[in-house]
């Protein structure tokens, strides 16, 4: 029995066959999917964009006045969180976040609710969808990230299918609620009068359950909004990059004010959706109806400004000479300046470029299947090596741009009395402070503990680069022991004295170059583009300068301004 138990059920095994034969035979349902999806909602944010930020901070300001009983609280907040987002150069990021909580949100109540009736109508139904909600609600939001680039790869359309199916249990479950709990007698009443199930439910159950199924929309709406940073995972643009980056890079300051506009957009949402609401409370006697000419003209009124906003979204598309390029990075310090520089480059030669942050997997993922053009920041032949084993038949390796000068290692300050990995006893605990678990870095750094005999009782605490930096910075500050899993360049070794500790094993493998891949095709659809990042290629006191600037509070696309102004000589090699 024990024998039988200990035999492992393949249940991961069973859902990637699931999943594998879905983006196989489906592939074209799914890829009709993403590209309407992405067309609409490109509309959406282009449009939001489109109009001027002052004016649409008024026009809220007025709408919040006459929906909250000409109260000025609601007004004067979305002035001041609005007037702070714009003043922090958020605003582009906001348009963004507001479309996917738009899109998701009516998706999710477009489907939650008549699922929700079905439920309230069928008590088979409520047995069997109960449970799938349970799993829906409870399952943990990253685990939706993958399903989701399988079917749809990197951008917003992802993004809204992982928000939808994380935020659609609470309508759905409301829905049903607020239906069962009608009371009987008035069912009852409805059908001694001879009124059909339809005019029951239309009439009486809907209206009656009014309350919870607004409930249930607030609160969808308000886990889409908690979706915004894990999307940002999968290369949704909006504030959730912003958050997600100074997570990564440890910028409280920056973070703390993503954050702040993230809180901001949902008190908005929060208080508009629950306004839907307005006549809650009220008898059916108190509530006076709208005209049918009132209904009209305020239908033709909204109908006449969409048209008018889509065709301002559409004149204000930005177009280019050279057309528009994709290039996706992880949010590492080493890529975030790579990437920077090489995007303003291609800027100033008439491309429009987009940079997607994504995870170092979907990076390459996205640029094997060509929804990136292409991505700096492959460490190869070690780091990267089964990503670029898995995928490197279908990318173009157009070379280094830092020629075998990029290693792993373990690092500590210089005032500890260690000068190799065999000489690590006691030291800092016993622990080694990694980054994120998935990284190719941290598998170097576990692999490492294990070919040590002198590490076997040492520890590998996984967390991200920021945390790794702000660990060291506190120990360097305190004078205190510690041992990090480190790469160079890394802006550390610039702003800190610390060493890497010699590695006379390999364990974290020897001088790696950092490669640009693109994706197939690009040399054909664009020589240009494609014969800049193939010429692109710099040293270590080069990255690390723009590193050092980017770490020291400097804007990304500034410090790659700054460098690129000094640098102009070498930036016309790569023309």
């Amino acid at each position: 029995m024990d024998d039988f138990l200990q035999q492992k059920v393949p249940i991961a095994q069973v859902i990637d066959a699931i999943v594998d034969w879905l983006t196989e035979y489906l592939a074209g349902f799914f890829n009709l999917l993403r590209i309407v999806g992405q067309t609409v909602m490109e509309a959406i944010s282009n449009t939001l964009a489109a109009i001027p930020p002052i004016l649409l901070i008024l026009l809220l300001m007025v709408v919040a006045y006459f929906t909250f009983n000409k109260k000025w609280q609601m007004p004067v907040f979305i002035l001041i969180g609005l007037a702070m987002v714009y003043n922090q150069n958020m605003w582009d990021d906001l348009m963004y976040t507001l479309t996917l909580v738009i899109v998701s949100s009516f998706i999710a109540i477009a489907v939650g609710v008549p699922i929700g009736i079905l439920m309230a109508k069928s008590d088979k139904a409520q047995m069997v969808i109960k449970p799938i909600l349970d799993v829906m609600q409870t399952m943990p939001s990253f685990v939706y990230l993958i399903p989701a680039v399988a079917f749809f790869g990197i951008g917003m359309v992802p993004g809204t299918f992982a928000s939808v199916i994380f935020a659609l249990p609470p309508t759905v479950r409301l829905t049903n609620l607020g239906i069962r709990q009608v009371d009987t007698e008035l069912k009852e009443a409805s059908d001694s009068l001879g009124g059909t199930a339809w005019q029951k439910l239309v009439k009486v159950e809907l209206p009656l359950a009014k309350g919870n199924i607004f409930a249930g929309i607030n609160q969808t709406t308000m886990m889409v909004l908690s979706m915004v940073v894990v999307a940002s995972m999968i290369g949704t643009p909006g504030l959730g990059q912003g958050v997600l980056a100074a997570v990564q890079r440890s910028q409280i300051g920056s973070g703390f004010v993503y954050g702040v506009a993230v809180v901001v957009l949902a008190i908005m949402m929060d208080r508009f959706t629950q306004s839907l609401n307005k006549n809650r409370g009220k008898t059916q006697n108190e509530i006076k109806p709208m005209s049918k000419k009132r209904k009209i003209i305020l239908g033709g009124a909204t109908a006449l400004a969409v048209v008018v906003l889509v065709v301002i979204g559409g004149m204000s598309q930005s177009t280019t000479n050279k057309g528009s390029i994709t290039l996706a990075y992880a949010e590492q310090d080493d890529q975030v300046a790579t990437t920077n520089v090489a995007a303003q480059v291609l800027e100033e030669e008439g491309y429009n470029v987009t940079m997607t942050a994504l995870d170092i997997p979907v990076t390459f993922e996205a640029v094997a299947n060509g929804q990136a053009d292409a991505m700096l920041g492959a460490w190869l032949p070690t780091t990267h090596k089964a990503n670029y084993a898995q995928l490197g038949d279908q990318l173009d390796n157009l070379g280094a741009s830092l020629d075998k000068q990029a290693q792993n290692g373990l690092a500590v300050p210089s005032y500890m009395d260690v000068d190799s990995i065999e000489d690590l006893t006691d030291e800092a605990d016993q622990t080694v402070t990694g980054v994120e678990p998935g990284a190719g870095n941290t598998a170097a750094a576990q692999a490492t503990l294990e070919a040590y005999p002198n590490l076997d009782n040492w520890e590998l605490t996984t967390s991200s680069a920021g945390a790794m930096t702000t660990q060291l910075e506190r120990a360097i500050s305190q004078e205190e022991e510690v041992v990090v899993s480190a790469w160079s360049p890394h802006w550390i070794f610039s702003r800190f004295d610390v060493k890497f500790l010699e590695d006379p094993k390999g364990g974290m493998g020897g001088a790696e170059s950092i490669v640009t891949l693109a994706r197939q095709g690009l040399k054909d659809d664009m020589p240009e583009a494609y014969q800049i990042l193939d010429n692109f290629e710099w040293g270590v006191e080069d990255i690390e300068s723009v590193m050092l600037e980017v770490e020291e509070g400097t804007d990304p696309e500034e410090a790659a301004r700054h460098w690129i102004e000094e640098n102009p000589e070498k930036v016309s090699e790569w023309n």
